[in-house]
């Protein structure tokens, strides 16, 4: 019998460094979910604070098990599911916590449309994935990272301006169902992953990175409202190039 040195079926060991990428994924998942606690607590800043953390997670896991050559079937598996609970689930129990419940049933209707929403969008994505029918340059329809966003905007508005008077329960719970429609839409919306700038420009859009991620730490509210409008700016302009195929998710 082979010892546990020439067993060629013997696992290989893994570097720890290589389980980065899915330590991210549940980190991410944490943040969701305790998204929601802070919404039932009352705590609605950091309610949405987690979610936008979540985003940024969901942007990173991915790159970092390419960077590190650590892709895996449960790695893909995992930030599927993570995703349905950050950008599906979260984000609707966090408006219905905070204003959809004023309309009662209706409110939890928009909630769940909106949450079967997002589970379609991804199990599009990921059929979209397997098959091979991936464009490079645009999704179909709003990717639900950017839709949890989105969703969220009537909250982040009461942030940005506490003086104004919050919007009727009634305009938010319609705003929800738009935003799913737009995530299952076969609409096209800009990827920008593979946006590409002329090398002498290079620093300069560091630079505008930089100074916009200080925007966000200091005007957080002002800053995200900010680059929300500018995505629904966006998609008016994506409706003019016309049908499309998705590309990637997240």
């Amino acid at each position: 019998m082979l010892d546990d040195e020439t067993d060629p079926k013997r696992e290989r060991d893994l570097p720890l460094v290589k389980l980065l990428p899915n330590l991210l994924t549940l980190t991410a998942a944490c943040a969701g979910l305790t998204g929601v606690r802070f919404a039932l607590l009352g705590e609605y800043h950091w309610a949405v604070r987690l979610v936008l953390i979540a985003t940024i997670l969901d942007g990173l896991d991915g790159r970092l098990a390419r960077l590190l050559r650590s892709q895996s079937l449960l790695g893909a598996e995992l930030d599927s599911l993570a995703d349905f609970l950050n950008f599906g689930v979260a984000p609707a129990l966090i408006l219905y916590l905070w204003t959809l419940n004023e309309v009662g049933g209706i409110g939890w209707i928009a909630a769940l449309c909106f949450t079967l929403c997002c589970l379609l969008r991804l199990a599009r994505f990921n059929v979209g994935q397997k098959d091979g029918s991936a464009s490079s340059d645009f999704f179909e329809g709003v990717p639900s990272p950017a839709g949890a966003l989105l969703v969220m905007m009537p909250l982040v508005a009461s942030f940005a301006f506490p003086e104004l008077p919050r919007i009727p329960a009634w305009v938010s719970t319609a705003y929800v169902l738009v935003i799913g429609l737009l995530m299952i839409s076969r609409i096209r919306t800009f990827s920008f992953k593979n946006v590409r700038i002329p090398r002498r420009s290079a620093r300069f859009v560091l630079l505008g990175a930089v100074l916009a991620a200080a925007l966000l730490f200091i005007y957080t509210w002002a800053t995200l409202l900010l680059a929300m409008v500018a995505y629904l700016t966006t998609l008016l302009v994506a409706l003019r190039k016309g049908p499309g195929r998705e590309q990637k998710d997240h």
